[in-house]
């Protein structure tokens, strides 16, 4: 097995372009153990980077992480996010500890964002740095800024640094690549791809079967195969059983061809104007 293709974050660390998510794990007690296994067996395939947040299962997703990468943290890529009401500079602290505590870790490779709220930009950018300056979160970031949002970001003192940006992207959500993806592109902010199957609904579509089908793939690894052509991009699938863990591992494996890039833009065209940046 080929080992994770990775990209750079503006530090230049590299992380792998294929990570996993978490969003809706830990929501049921029966269910975590697996969870966890899954999530496992991913880091054993080489999706070292897991996204999940202090919103997901009010916790919950955060302490199935913590059990998955139990005496494998080093391996590990970490991202959380805060949310927004807690955004504010003495809140993003507190929120970033209880996360901490909760994936029982010293630090969070890369603390995000979740989306904009009531509180001042500028003083989520000072728990950041202070955050940083602390040891207790590497990196910083943000979700589900559109360009506008961007462009206030990155003018503000130290907002520059941001590493990331996690939006809503895959066949069927393709409106940042009118504005937003070049935007972030041009200033080497890599884009991390939230739902990547569109929670599934796509995978009935008749032209990703015909894709899939001609090339003995699934359509989730379609969908997954053509986020991953793009170099700056990483994707974060969320699987909860073995299976689909291999399931998305595999596509990696995938080319698509010109002939199939063809079929599915007309099966899900690019925007041809802006489009406001959609959230899940």
């Amino acid at each position: 097995m080929q080992p994770i293709p990775t990209l750079s974050l503006p530090s230049g660390e590299r992380v792998p372009v294929l990570g996993q998510g978490t969003w809706t794990m830990g929501e049921s007690r029966r269910s975590r153990r697996e969870e966890a296994e899954a999530l496992r067996l991913g880091l054993d395939l080489g999706m070292t980077l897991i996204d999940t947040a202090e919103m997901y299962a009010d916790g919950g997703a955060e302490e199935v992480v913590a059990e998955a990468i139990a005496g494998r943290r080093d391996e590990v890529f970490l991202v959380s996010k805060v949310l927004p009401g807690n955004a504010s500079r003495r809140g993003t602290i507190e929120a970033c500890e209880r996360s901490l505590r909760r994936l029982r870790t010293d630090r969070i490779d890369l603390y995000l964002l979740h989306w904009r709220g009531r509180h001042p930009l500028a003083e989520t950018l000072e728990a950041f740095a202070e955050l940083v300056r602390a040891g207790k979160i590497r990196y910083w970031g943000v979700s589900n800024f559109d360009t506008d949002d961007m462009e206030e970001l990155t003018g503000l003192p130290g907002g520059a640094a941001v590493a990331t940006n996690q939006v809503l992207y895959n066949l069927s959500r393709r409106g940042i690549e009118y504005d937003l993806l070049p935007w972030c592109r041009e200033r080497r902010i890599p884009i991390m791809a939230y739902s990547p199957i569109e929670q599934g609904r796509i995978l009935e579509n008749t032209v990703l079967r015909r894709v899939a089908a001609r090339h003995g793939a699934t359509p989730a690894q379609v969908a997954l195969a053509w986020l991953l052509r793009q170099k700056d991009v990483m994707v974060i699938p969320k699987a909860g059983r073995p299976e689909h863990v291999r399931e998305n591992r595999a596509a990696l494996d995938l080319e698509l061809t010109a002939e199939d890039l063809a079929e599915l833009d007309r099966a899900f065209p690019s925007p041809t104007r802006k489009v406001p940046l959609e959230m899940l």
